[in-house]
């Protein structure tokens, strides 16, 4: 479970294959082919691994095993991805904001795992400088599958999913947003966006994993699956094999 190496886009995060490839006529930092067409809603993400291997399997058994102390070992992981943002932070506190999960699943699951991961991370961090808003947003409707959807449509199916209920914690402030799985970055996207219509006056998004490219033949990777719709296939296959990894 190693840190992502390598270049990565300065705005999302996605690998480039060649550091030089997508660079700025100006010098400035590299960008990939999406970001050098379309600025995303946020200003950076950063990710603190390759979501594969270990740190997959270390997610899922916090998600779907409900091995709860795996929030500390994740948290740890979320840390290094936000101190590679906290340079451009502001002096005054930055709001750090979980994706919500939507009350029928955060029901059943019991925890939503951004908000366990997230306190993990800052915990001992001075609340001047990062500040837990876990009420700020809301998740208002359950989404549809992805599944087979386009771009336009994934971020359509998100579209109006998540309210700001406390337009007072984001107005005239900068934000962090926080999740496990950065993966087509449409949720954290339409979090982005919420939160800006509510007078955020930055977004920030820190994620302990993310989806990279796997080859340099292919120029997007990006899943037809939404984070959650993603990871829920996936953990249904790997509950059995994380419940009894976890004891």
């Amino acid at each position: 479970m190693r840190p992502i190496s390598g270049g990565v886009c300065s705005l999302c995060g996605e690998r480039l294959f060649s550091p030089y490839a997508f660079a700025a006529d100006d010098g400035s930092e590299s960008r990939c082919g999406l970001c050098r067409r379309v600025d995303p809603v946020f200003t950076r993400a950063a990710a603190y691994g390759s979501y594969e291997s270990g740190l997959r399997e270390l997610i899922h058994l916090l998600k779907y095993g409900g091995v709860r102390p795996a929030a500390n070992v994740l948290g740890r992981m979320l840390r290094e991805a936000i101190a590679a943002l906290q340079d451009s932070f502001p002096a005054d506190s930055v709001a750090v904001i979980p994706v919500p999960l939507h009350r029928t699943k955060l029901r059943q699951r019991g925890f939503n795992q951004a908000e366990l991961i997230a306190r993990a991370a800052i915990k001992g961090i001075d609340p001047a400088r990062l500040h837990l808003c876990s009420a700020v947003l809301e998740r208002k409707r359950d989404t549809a599958s992805q599944i087979g959807l386009t771009s336009h449509q994934r971020r359509e199916n998100l579209r109006g999913a998540f309210h700001v209920a406390q337009a007072d914690a984001v107005n005239g402030r900068e934000v962090l947003v926080v999740d496990d799985v950065y993966t087509t970055g449409a949720t954290v996207s339409e979090c982005a966006r919420v939160l800006r219509r509510a007078g955020a006056t930055k977004v920030w998004v820190a994620t302990v994993a993310r989806t990279l490219k796997v080859s340099a033949q292919h120029v997007e990777i990006r899943s037809a699956y939404d984070e959650d719709e993603r990871e829920e296939l996936s953990g249904a296959r790997e509950v059995p094999l994380a419940r009894a990894a976890g004891g």
